[in-house]
């Protein structure tokens, strides 16, 4: 079995829901309040927390509270353990799927002669 590794596991869960990445490319043009972040979802603050607790616990965001507002902040250098992933994952099926244009390739040279 594969290593589980905990972090990439809490970084894919955060990505997984689309509030979420809402709220990421919203952070992606800046700092933002709770509220501000809150107000296009239609949820309820304790929801919108909750999603923001996913968000901070994959360190993909960064809170500090100000007097009674909170901000939130995204930290891209977050990504790069998906992207490591993503990349490695690339490199496995693009090697497999040489081997198999190759092995195609070898049979119609073989079944053509």
């Amino acid at each position: 079995m594969a290593k589980h590794d905990a972090d990439l596991s809490r970084l894919f869960h955060a990505l997984a829901d689309p509030t979420r990445r809402a709220m990421l490319a919203r952070l992606g043009r800046g700092p933002a309040a709770v509220s501000d972040l809150a107000a296009p979802t239609g949820f309820s603050l304790p929801t919108v927390m909750r999603h923001l607790s996913v968000l901070e616990a994959a360190g993909l965001i960064a809170t500090a509270k100000d007097g009674r507002v909170r901000s939130c902040t995204i930290r891209p250098g977050a990504l790069a353990p998906a992207r490591g992933w993503i990349d490695g994952q690339r490199a496995l099926w693009d090697a497999r799927l040489d081997r198999l244009d190759a092995y195609v390739t070898r049979l119609t040279k073989e079944h053509m002669e």
